[in-house]
């Protein structure tokens, strides 16, 4: 069988290893989920993990690829083998994390649950185009490549379109298992092919001699690679932080990165040479929203943000396919490449967060891929026959002049909700320069640079300079003063946690979420009738402590609070809530559901659950095993309230099936008031006895409670939960 009639063997196999590297990385991380939570900074740092682990297979590849062809077989089989017997995937037991230690704490975690078998499945990629190729007639393995990430793309889709809500976790590894058999026969077969394969043939592409690899191409090498890489994290962060927070908007980014290898690498170069040629224009377009962080929630600025990553994607990955080395130098190429990944991936999920307050690294990386997009030929004006090189540098001159003064109008116009029509054609004139200025990089970049600061880059530069932002593991808090309505805000990416009024007459006035007419301000206002004077309070989530404003003396508060960063806003006066409504509530730092296990049974009359991420609640505090863990912290006739307000999905439902299945009683307080502080809230009340519920409801001055909506399915689990039947598409649909 000749090697072109090998072919689909080779694809086939890739595209196996390829497609179970991308279903077992969001099956770990939502393993995960309970002990890890849900903060856009663990799905990066599980990325970077997940890099360096590539990076480990492909170093293992390029190990064995200096090994005789059949000791390669024999080593990469044997290690098959054993890592088959980590299987079938099961989470680490390791001790939960001391606060401040979870940049380092999920790393190991997830190491430790699936480092072996990770590894050796991401050697497939380079090792099977290193067989592939050491038959002669079987021509150049590269296009394989984008095999491999057509199945990494399909493995992306297939868990939370198929895998996650048909398949409970333990049957999600379970088939991971088998289809890791099957990935093994695949492996087997291509050895197979490969046994018998010249040992003089592999020898003289071995020793054939090649193009030297200097440091300097390799430094080429991984800068192209780690650009992107960095791109796609801090795109996901940037989106979710400062756009457009919607369930599982994680899977688009990661979804073109992997599509832009498809094309880069393709045996086919048209799409992406037309793509490289587009890609500065994207650079400048699209990249002026960068340093937006306005929380304006806008389509257009997701979709520039999400048509930025694919083109620099592409042009930088079209230019490292356009640098690779000779065939015999393949496993050294990926391993570099790999490499580059991962600095790229630590910079962003590592690094940035440590050094930034705010989603810096994102213009950081825009302004990276600037100075390494390849310069089109067709954009080159400088070669144009008769065109002077002085008159050159004079035009550059005028059209800086002029990119500056058009870039000055606009930063006048952003604030101007009727200029939008303006800033359009605006952006598209400086676009233009920037295309002309092409060819002298160091311009273009500094058109980039102005652009930037004009839609919006100026306003965020003062808000880090004023202190206005925190940064933390858990994500990128602001801070800032509303001097129209005189108050204080805390702001998580586009969500709104917390305000308070600078008046002093007002300032233990409860606003947003947790007015008087909210769920929860009535539950609290009723508990010292339904539990006396010393009724024992629980709150999940301080935020800007708002909620303690509905103290009452005598009564025994405990906050949960995962970050210490939050705590510090209200221990340092930011806001002052706690200090003057609860100074005596006892703050326990760490993950609610983990610290709400070890306190004693029956210790709460009240627990409120108000543990936001952005616009989404944490799923692992929404399962039935979650709902347990209240219920036992709750004395016997206890009130359990679980803020649900969401704008993407519905969590009726949800609750509505826990109820049902636990024998609880639940009904909603749907709330739109008028005042000028507070904004409408959902907040869902569970008890175990219904006499409870019929109390509360008759101190509720005459105010509306209701039945929840009908469940629609199982009860969430820790095992099995998807929230894609319960995504609300329709309002999704509407920021189109």
């Amino acid at each position: 069988m000749t090697g072109s009639a090998r072919r689909p063997l080779f694809v086939a196999t890739i595209l196996a290893g390829s497609f179970l590297l991308f279903l077992v990385q969001p099956m770990v991380a939502r393993m995960a989920l309970p002990r890890l939570g849900g903060a856009p900074n663990v799905w990066n740092s599980a990325m970077v993990v997940y890099q360096a682990l590539l990076l480990a297979g492909y170093g293992y590849a390029h190990g064995l690829s200096k090994l005789p062809q059949r000791r390669q077989i024999v080593v990469h089989l044997a290690f098959l083998a054993l890592a088959a017997l980590t299987l079938p995937i099961v989470l680490a037991n390791l001790a939960p994390p001391t606060s401040g230690w979870e940049v380092l704490w999920v790393p190991l975690l997830l190491l430790a649950t699936v480092g072996p078998v990770f590894v050796v499945v991401s050697a497939q990629a380079p090792l099977m185009q290193r067989w592939y190729s050491a038959d002669p007639a079987a021509g150049e393995p590269w296009a394989l490549y984008a095999a491999s990430n057509i199945g990494s793309f399909a493995g992306l889709l297939a868990y939370p379109l198929v895998a996650e809500p048909l398949l409970s976790l333990h049957r999600q590894s379970l088939v991971w298992s088998l289809l890791y058999g099957l990935l093994f026969i695949l492996v087997t077969l291509a050895a197979r092919s490969r046994w018998n394969a010249a040992p003089t043939a592999i020898a003289k592409r071995e020793e054939a001699p090649g193009e030297r690899i200097g440091a300097r191409r390799v430094l080429l090498w991984l800068a192209l690679s780690a650009v992107p890489s960095g791109l796609l994290l801090s795109t996901s962060t940037h989106l979710t932080t400062d756009i457009f927070a919607m369930p599982l908007l994680w899977v688009i980014p990661l979804g073109l990165y992997l599509l832009s290898f498809v094309f880069a690498f393709s045996d086919r170069r048209a799409i992406a040479h037309v793509i490289s040629i587009l890609a500065p224009a994207a650079v400048i377009f699209a990249g002026s929203f960068a340093m937006v962080s306005t929380s304006a929630g806008t389509m257009a600025a997701a979709l520039a943000a999400l048509l930025l990553l694919f083109e620099v994607s592409v042009a930088l990955h079209a230019r490292l396919y356009d640098a690779r080395p000779g065939a015999s130098k393949l496993t050294f190429f990926y391993l570099v490449m790999s490499a580059g990944g991962a600095l790229g991936g630590a910079f962003t999920a590592l690094v940035a967060p440590v050094v930034f307050d705010w989603a810096w690294e994102h213009p950081i990386l825009i302004i990276a891929a600037a100075m390494l997009l390849p310069l089109p030929v067709q954009l080159d004006w400088r070669r144009m026959s008769g065109l002077d090189r002085g008159m050159a540098w004079i035009a550059v001159v005028v059209l800086l002049v002029i990119a500056s003064a058009l870039a000055a109008q606009l930063l006048s116009l952003v604030s101007d909700d009727e200029g939008e029509l303006v800033q359009l054609f605006l952006l598209i004139g400086l676009t233009g320069l920037g295309l002309l200025l092409l060819p002298w990089r160091w311009a273009f970049i500094l058109v980039l640079a102005m652009v930037m600061l004009a839609q919006g880059g100026i306003t965020t530069f003062k808000a880090s300079l004023a202190g206005q932002r925190t940064r933390s593991y858990f994500g990128i808090y602001n801070v800032y003063d509303n001097q129209v309505e005189h108050t204080r805000l805390l702001a998580h990416g586009t969500t709104l946690h917390g305000k308070q009024s600078l008046d002093p007459a007002r300032r233990r006035e409860a606003t947003t979420y947790y007015g008087d007419t909210s769920g929860v301000g009535l539950a609290l206002e009723a508990a010292p009738r339904l539990f006396g004077p010393r009724a024992r309070v629980g709150i999940v989530g301080l935020g800007s402590g708002t909620l303690t404003c509905r103290h009452k003396p005598g009564q025994a508060w405990t906050i949960f609070e995962i970050d210490p960063a939050i705590v510090r806003y209200s221990r340092n006066g930011t806001f002052t809530f706690l200090q003057t409504c609860a100074p005596d509530a006892r703050i326990v730092l760490g993950d609610a559901r983990l610290e709400l296990e070890k306190t004693p049974a029956r210790s709460l009359d009240v627990l409120a659950v108000d543990a936001f991420s952005s616009d989404a609640i944490p799923l692992h505090l929404l399962t039935d095993e979650a709902v347990g863990v209240y219920e036992r912290a709750l004395a016997p006739n206890g009130l359990l309230l679980i803020h649900i307000s969401n704008r993407f999905i519905d969590l009726e439902p949800v609750l509505s099936a826990i109820a049902a299945k636990r024998g609880l009683v639940a009904m909603i307080r749907r709330d739109s008031p008028k005042g000028d502080l507070t904004v409408a809230s959902n907040w869902v009340v569970l008890a175990r006895d219904p006499a409870r519920l019929r109390q509360l409801r008759g101190d509720s001055r005459g105010l509306e409670w209701n039945a929840l909506d009908p469940a629609q399915g199982a009860a969430w689990t820790d095992d099995h939960a998807s929230v894609l039947p319960y995504i609300r598409w329709g309002a999704i649909m509407g920021k189109l």
